[in-house]
């Protein structure tokens, strides 16, 4: 891994860390989880776009396969594997550690790490990036939602459903074919199995994301009646 690639990723532990300080600062009597997920917000728009910014054709996004990263890529990678270095420490300081979490910042991590390592397959990375965190904001505004103040809301309702529609579409409409062109072309072993974990872990909690909205329109339809 470059020198300037690895210093990149130093930087932005620091300045995730840095953000997440400065969120608890400015809203010291809301929790620790909030703070982080206004962290995690950010990352996910940023990394949208920027993964979006390093696309050269849009008639295949994941084109060229196996091919050597661009510059840009890689730096898309290394920012994100920053923030996924700061997120699962940050998770262990908040003593809620989860399984199905811990494997996605590990899954994570050893594949930006890979890819970053081999400089190929940024295209296949980064438009795994892009599907993976396109429904990111709205599973935290879910969460900074209710500490606001507005559980069971129109709006809550709003966000719940504007979060399992783009995560179906994402990861369950684009995360396999994402993940077969992933495993057929020439792409190192390490690359091949973080996409096949990352879409089992998609395929887990798209399982539970359609038991989250049978419940809450469940209740809202009794609550209605009642």
């Amino acid at each position: 891994m470059e020198d300037n690639i690895i210093n990149l990723v130093v930087v932005g532990v620091i300045s995730w860390s840095t953000i997440f300080l400065l969120t608890r600062r400015v809203f010291p009597k809301l929790s620790f989880d909030f703070s982080n997920r206004v962290v995690s917000t950010i990352h996910a728009t940023l990394a949208v776009i920027l993964a979006s910014l390093t696309v050269q054709d849009w008639r295949c996004p994941v084109c060229p396969l196996a091919s050597k990263s661009s510059p840009k890529q890689m730096q898309t990678l290394a920012m994100s594997l920053s923030y996924m270095i700061y997120d699962m420490v940050c998770c262990l300081f908040d003593k809620q550690v989860k399984l199905d979490n811990s494997i996605h910042h590990l899954v994570s991590i050893v594949g930006f790490g890979a890819g970053l390592a081999y400089k190929k397959c940024g295209s296949e990375m980064v438009a795994a990036l892009w599907i993976t965190e396109i429904s990111s904001p709205f599973l935290h505004l879910r969460e900074l939602l209710k500490e606001l103040g507005y559980k069971d809301t129109d709006l809550s309702l709003v966000a719940d459903i504007l979060f399992a529609v783009i995560f179906t579409f994402a990861r369950i409409g684009g995360g396999p074919y994402l993940t077969y062109v992933t495993l057929v072309a020439n792409n190192p072993f390490l690359i091949k199995a973080m996409a096949l974990g990352l879409q089992l872990v998609s395929a887990f909690w798209f399982y539970k994301i359609v038991a989250m909205v049978r419940y809450k329109l469940t209740k809202r339809a009794s609550t209605k009646v009642a």
